[in-house]
């Protein structure tokens, strides 16, 4: 049985719950906009939710409440690579370079190979339109992958299938996705993943945008040896207009803002809390250090 919440058009979309900052937004990935479908998740089985052009998903399971979006993109490539027996084992996986690293550690365990790529879809497209690319995802929640047969579905995020695909793995496996990905976490580690926005003026900006792997003189990040330094993605060779650095058990990304004078550091521990915030810490003075040297 399946119930359908909210079966009117309402244009001023009055049955949502106001974001963090008290707008109206169709974040299906935020805990605040999807806090009406949450409340409800121990009535059903499984419940999903998309935004107003149905690009992006939000998974609620009994569990895991609203899943993050890297959660559910784990779980979801996992079930794929092992359900779709129709699916060559030539296929790439795809992720962009601020997704979590959790995927590379499922994809690696499956003997599958990470197709990484800068931030936006239009970097899928034509892996994907080929044939190429089973899966490509974003950690902003928005994915999709091929038919049954390994055939395009779609060039483009659809949060329809996505939310569809959760109902699938759940009818197949009879496990809530949130406590796959518990299980994920204690064969790969549970990992902790944040962003945080930096001020920065325009001209620091147009630095980050700039720079190359050699710019940055760091050895080591929160303790670990560096491992990688990217300033064009591993995947496509594509320029990701800022940097990543990799270590063994973390790594942070920086991107510049399109609109507002900040840059956004994504970053993820294998470890804890403390970890994490020794990378960020880092990370920020990389940056300062960076700015310093080519202003």
């Amino acid at each position: 049985d399946m119930d359908i919440l909210h079966d009117y058009v309402d244009e001023q979309f009055g049955f949502m719950h106001l974001d963090h900052d008290e707008k109206i937004r169709m974040d299906c990935s935020s805990p605040y906009a999807m806090r009406g479908l949450i409340d409800l998740k121990d009535k059903y089985d499984i419940a999903f939710g998309n935004d107003t052009d149905f690009d992006r998903h939000g998974i609620v399971t009994p569990k895991g409440g609203l899943m993050n979006p890297n959660h559910f993109l784990s779980v979801a490539i996992w079930y794929l690579s092992t359900h779709r027996k129709d699916w060559s084992d030539d296929l790439l996986i795809g992720k962009t370079l601020v997704s979590s690293s959790m995927i590379d550690r499922v994809v690696n365990s499956l003997g599958k190979r990470v197709y990484e790529v800068p931030v936006g879809f239009k970097w899928y497209v034509k892996k994907m339109y080929q044939g190429e690319l089973a899966f490509g995802g974003e950690e902003s929640a928005g994915a999709s992958f091929l038919r049954f047969d390994g055939t395009p579905w779609s060039t483009d995020k659809d949060g329809i299938i996505m939310s569809l695909l959760s109902a699938e793995i759940l009818a197949v496996t009879g496990k809530d996705p949130a406590i796959i990905y518990e299980e994920l976490t204690k064969e790969f580690g549970n990992p902790i993943y944040k962003r945080i926005d930096v001020p920065c003026s325009f001209e620091d900006k147009q630095i980050l945008k700039n720079l190359s792997p050699s710019d940055l003189k760091a050895s080591t990040l929160a303790g670990e040896e560096i491992e990688h330094i990217f300033t064009n993605a591993s995947g496509n060779d594509a320029p990701i207009g800022g940097l990543k650095v990799v270590a063994k058990n973390g790594w942070f990304a920086v991107r510049p803002s399109g609109t507002e004078d900040v840059y956004k550091i994504y970053a993820e521990s294998f470890k804890d809390e403390s970890h994490l915030k020794a990378i960020q810490d880092e990370a920020k003075q990389m940056l300062d250090l960076l700015f310093k040297e080519n202003r």
